[in-house]
């Protein structure tokens, strides 16, 4: 039986994967609106983040088109600025599919169908090959000159692999997208490998990669 709930929107140009930490800087007053409206309700407090399929994340109807799946942003932290304006953090919860949007408050919202984590048929090998990728894919961007991070502990667990790996791989909205939205991680796992080989062979071919996408770490404004 599918769980549902009505969730504030939150439309960016970026993908966000359970997990996965999201800090943001609200300074648009529906943001502003909506972040205050949160706080006035028990915790849990969260949103959905989708990403903009067409559009752009600044001003009202802006975001055209959006992506059907999304994930849920849990709040973790506010940090309230003199001007109104306020630096927050978020942590990426459950994926949702998500239903139609309503547009009468200066914030979207939409109904949000929680969707499962599941590991899948055989996640084993194809996490063994992904591991293997991955840190070669982070091996070949550091000999380009890429700023690479600290050395990742690499979870054991395949859904939350699966998940890591697709927010630390520098790749299109689109390809993203794909991985959020497959099924289990087995299917994340298969096409993160395949999307892996791909980019080692681009960085062997044309080594110049910027070396402030990979991992961004940065906070993104609303």
């Amino acid at each position: 039986m599918s769980v549902t709930e009505q969730l504030p929107l939150f439309p960016l140009g970026t993908v966000l994967f359970p997990g996965l930490m999201l800090p943001l800087h609200l300074f648009e007053e529906r943001y502003r609106l909506l972040l205050r409206d949160l706080l006035d309700r028990p915790e849990p407090r969260r949103f959905g983040i989708v990403a903009i399929e067409f559009g752009h994340e600044v001003g009202a109807g802006a975001a055209r088109r959006l992506a059907g799946v999304g994930c849920v942003a849990e709040l973790h932290g506010v940090t309230a600025l003199e001007d109104g304006r306020f630096d927050i953090v978020t942590v990426g919860g459950r994926r949702f599919r998500r239903g139609a949007v309503d547009d009468t408050l200066p914030y979207l919202r939409a109904e949000a169908e929680l969707l499962p984590d599941e590991a899948g048929p055989n996640p084993e090998p194809h996490a063994g090959l992904v591991k293997r990728l991955f840190t070669l894919y982070r091996r070949r961007l550091a000999a380009t000159g890429a700023e690479i991070p600290e050395p990742i502990d690499l979870p054991a667990d395949p859904v939350k692999l699966s998940y890591l790996v697709a927010a630390a791989v520098v790749l299109d909205l689109g390809d993203k997208q794909r991985l959020l939205e497959a099924e289990n991680a087995t299917t994340r796992l298969r096409l993160e490998a395949k999307l892996l080989l791909r980019e080692n062979r681009l960085i062997g071919a044309v080594p110049a990669v910027p070396a402030s996408q990979f991992i961004d770490g940065g906070v993104h404004l609303n």
